[in-house]
């Protein structure tokens, strides 16, 4: 009769099962034909979807809005496709939830923002924080944003990237809810945590 052992983890085959990684000009192909449907972001060749919010996440997207409007009128851009780095633009098409950019929006009727067009970018993450602050901060200090910010609703914190260099951040804070940020294109803009992410009354 067989005897059981245990199996060390570092003794079980190693590998994971075949993976296709995609470009854009496939992405583009597939929505040409009707194959790609809902909300989908590209991101280091990979679909990521972009699930349907709940109306916390609305609510706080669109309060974080109003906020930006009122330092940047015409500038500030929701949920929109932008270009990344050279390196990485093959297979890669973010949609962050906010863009802070240089010109009016009316700027990009013909085309998507660049990363020189872009002054900040936001994203407001419930369940993605970990790729927000990761994956995704990657991709954008390649880009050279230098200035990304990631709002954690369940934590309610902001998390602020800054000084991108060969590929990362150099400086990441975290701001507490009763703690006051400021962009680095609005010194003079003083944001307070609580004011975007209020509780229910």
């Amino acid at each position: 009769m067989a005897v059981a052992h245990i199996v060390e983890p570092q003794a079980l085959p190693a590998g994971q099962p075949p993976r296709k990684r995609w470009t854009r000009a496939e992405c583009e192909l597939l929505e040409l034909h009707g194959f790609l449907r809902g909300r989908f972001e590209l991101i280091d060749g990979e679909l990521i979807d972009k699930m349907g919010k709940n109306q916390p996440h609305i609510v706080w997207l669109a309060l974080i809005q109003n906020w930006f409007e009122r330092f940047f009128a015409g500038r500030v851009l929701a949920e929109a496709t932008m270009d990344v780095s050279p390196v990485d633009a093959p297979t890669s098409e973010p949609q962050p939830d906010l863009m802070v950019l240089r010109s009016p929006i009316v700027s990009f009727l013909a085309r998507r923002p660049r990363p020189a067009d872009v002054q900040l970018l936001i994203e407001v993450a419930d369940t993605s924080v970990g790729f927000d602050s990761t994956i995704k901060a990657g991709l954008y200090a390649r880009a050279g944003i230098a200035d990304y910010w990631v709002v954690d609703i369940n934590a309610r914190r902001l998390l602020v990237f800054r000084e991108p260099l060969s590929g990362s951040y150099q400086s990441i804070t975290q701001y507490g809810a009763a703690e006051n940020v400021s962009p680095l294109a609005a010194p003079e803009a003083s944001l307070r945590i609580d004011d975007i992410l209020p509780t229910e009354n």
